[in-house]
């Protein structure tokens, strides 16, 4: 079995240099990648009291192929009026991804899906929960390779959140800086705020 790239450097240099800087002593006190949680609303397909089905297929098509397993839909938990939704409609669907699917997802997201979003100029680094855990945005499925856009019949977004276990926004920041994620810095994200 092959073991995943990021995953070696993770276990590897990265997890040595958050020891020293930390000063964490305790192998097993240093924060670890639990999953990453990808998800998809669909509030503006909702027709009626019923979900489009074609948006719905494509949505659950899209984020399995992103994923490489099988999404879930997700229901409201509560009736409101003024966005024109009951009680257990689907309103978007989701996939959490664990494993060596996890490491070779956070790979590809770094390498090739994150550096194709048009005007690129960082990931925002104040999205950490205070828990250590990052979530971002992202507003077209197009910029994963997996995505044939000939073949798409309407754009979607979707959520990214990547999950620690053992960590806060300090230490997971240092980690997430170590495997490559891109953060916006200095005039970047000065920008990112207007």
């Amino acid at each position: 079995m092959v073991i995943p790239r990021l995953k070696e450097k993770f276990k590897g240099p990265i997890s040595e240099t958050v020891k020293t800087q930390f000063k964490v002593r305790n192998v097993m006190a240093l924060p670890r990648l639990e999953k990453i949680v990808l998800s998809a609303g669909l509030g503006n397909q909702l027709d009626g009291s019923k979900l489009n089905p074609k948006a719905k297929d494509q949505v659950l098509k899209d984020l399995a192929l992103i994923a490489g397993q099988r999404p879930i839909m997700t229901r409201a938990k509560k009736s409101v009026a003024n966005f024109k939704v009951r009680q257990g409609y689907e309103t978007g669907c989701l996939v959490t991804v664990r494993g060596n699917t996890m490491w070779e997802l956070l790979d590809r997201l770094i390498s090739l899906a994150i550096p194709r979003i048009k005007d690129f100029r960082g990931l925002n680094p104040k999205s950490f929960d205070g828990r250590g855990n990052y979530s971002f945005g992202v507003t077209e499925q197009g910029i994963f390779p997996e995505i044939n856009m000939a073949e798409v019949e309407f754009s979607h977004g979707l959520h990214v959140t990547v999950v620690f276990r053992n960590s806060d926004d300090d230490k997971s920041m240092a980690m997430l800086k170590e495997l490559g994620m891109p953060f916006a810095q200095g005039d970047d994200l000065a920008q990112q705020r207007r």
